[in-house]
C-alpha cells in the first residue's frame, strides 16, 4: 500500500496521566520506527470509554496525549498522528470483526478479566469486545508490525487469528501483523509493589512516576521505592525492587546490568535510588519542556488532529471498502 514500505501501528489511551512505563515501553521507542516504517500513531479515545470517563478530562487528555506523542519526538511530517474517533472507519470495521471473533476467544482475554474485577459495577459489552476494536485499528492500515507492551501481546495474537480466519474466507483481505516488544523497558513495575506492573490507575501515588512529574517529585518517589533487606545493588532472583530500579536506570542511561553493578559496588541503596531518580528526571526534562510548548498551541494541535485524520481516513477507507465489497455489502458511489 505504501510502495513496499512496511506499516507500523500503535495507540495510547487518553485515560490517565502517562507513566514512565508508557514512556520507556512505548513513546521513547516510537520515533526510531519512522526511519523504517510508515507509522500510524493514534490517540485511542474510543477504547478509553470502556471505563467511565469524565468528559472534560477525556477531552483534555486527548490534547495532552497528542502533545506527548509530538514531544517524545514523533515528527508529524514523518508519522500520521491522529485521534481514533475522528476516523469513523475504526468503529465500522470493528463491528464487522465482532462477527468473526469467537465468544470464547474474548472470554480468555486477561485484560477483560482484570478490568472486570476492578470495575465490577460496569462490565459492559465494549469492555468485552475491546480486542475486536483493537484488531480493527491495526488491520485498517494493513499493518505489518505493532509495537506493544507485554500486556497487549495477547490482543495482537487475537488480531492475527482474526486476520487469518478472514483471509481463509476472503483471500488476501488483511496483512497479518507481528508484535514488536522492546527489549528494554518492556515492563516497568510499581515502585510500591515491584511484583505488579506500574499502572496509571494505581491509587497509590508513590507507586507511579508520571512523565510530567517535576524533578523533586520524581526523586522523592524513587527514594521511597520498595527494595529489600539486602544492601548490594545487583540483579538477582528475589530482588524485585532492585531489579526494577536497575531496569529503569538501564533504560534511561543505556548501561547494562553488569555495568550498573560495578558503578554502585560498595554503595548503598540510598545512593542508587537517588541516581535512578536523577537519571529519570534529567531524561524527561526536555520532553516536558517541548510538551508544554506544544500544549500551549491549542489551534496547532487541532490542525494536527484534522491533518492526521485526513491522512488516516484516506488509507482506512480503502481497506474498509475492500472488506465491505468482499463480504457482499452493496456499494453505491
Amino acid at each position: 500500500m505504501f510502495q513496499n514500505q512496511l506499516v507500523s501501528y500503535s495507540g495510547i489511551q487518553p485515560s490517565g496521566n502517562l507513566t514512565i512505563g508508557n514512556y520507556l515501553g512505548a513513546l521513547k521507542n516510537f520515533a526510531s520506527y519512522s526511519e523504517k516504517y510508515k507509522c500510524f500513531y493514534c490517540v485511542v479515545d474510543e477504547h478509553a470509554i470502556t471505563v467511565r470517563q469524565n468528559p472534560a478530562d477525556l477531552r483534555r487528555r486527548t490534547y495532552e496525549t497528542l502533545a506527548l506523542y509530538m514531544a517524545a519526538g514523533l515528527d508529524p511530517e514523518k508519522n500520521t498522528l491522529y485521534v481514533q474517533s475522528h476516523v469513523h472507519e475504526h468503529a465500522e470495521l470493528a463491528w464487522i470483526l465482532n462477527c468473526f471473533t469467537m465468544f470464547g476467544e474474548l472470554s480468555r482475554m486477561t485484560q477483560f478479566k482484570d478490568k472486570s474485577a476492578r470495575h465490577a459495577d460496569n462490565i459492559n459489552a465494549g469492555l468485552f469486545t475491546y480486542p475486536a476494536l483493537m484488531a480493527a485499528d491495526i488491520l485498517l492500515y494493513q499493518t505489518d508490525v505493532v509495537p506493544v507492551g507485554v500486556d497487549q501481546k495477547q490482543h495482537v495474537e487475537l488480531c492475527r487469528d482474526i486476520a487469518m480466519r478472514m483471509n481463509q474466507l476472503y483471500p488476501d483481505l488483511f496483512t497479518v501483523p507481528e508484535p514488536i516488544i522492546a527489549k528494554s523497558g518492556k515492563k516497568i513495575m510499581s515502585l510500591a509493589d515491584p511484583t505488579k506492573k506500574m499502572s496509571k490507575s494505581d491509587e497509590n501515588p508513590n507507586a507511579i512516576v508520571y512523565i510530567l512529574d517535576d524533578k523533586d517529585t520524581i526523586i522523592r518517589k524513587f527514594k521511597r521505592a520498595v527494595t529489600d533487606s539486602d544492601t548490594v545493588v545487583r540483579y538477582a532472583e528475589g530482588k524485585d525492587g532492585i531489579n526494577n530500579l536497575m531496569s529503569i536506570y538501564s533504560c534511561f542511561t543505556g548501561k547494562e546490568f553488569d555495568e550498573i553493578e560495578r558503578e554502585f559496588d560498595g554503595k548503598g541503596y540510598g545512593e542508587f535510588k537517588l541516581a535512578v531518580g536523577e537519571a529519570c528526571a534529567d531524561a524527561l526534562a526536555p520532553v516536558q519542556k517541548r510538551y508544554n510548548e506544544i500544549l500551549s498551541d491549542k489551534a496547532g494541535l487541532e490542525a494536527q488532529m484534522k491533518k492526521g485524520a485526513e491522512e488516516a481516513s484516506y488509507v482506512a477507507r480503502r481497506t474498509l471498502s475492500k472488506v465491505q465489497k468482499k463480504l457482499g455489502f452493496v456499494q453505491v458511489r
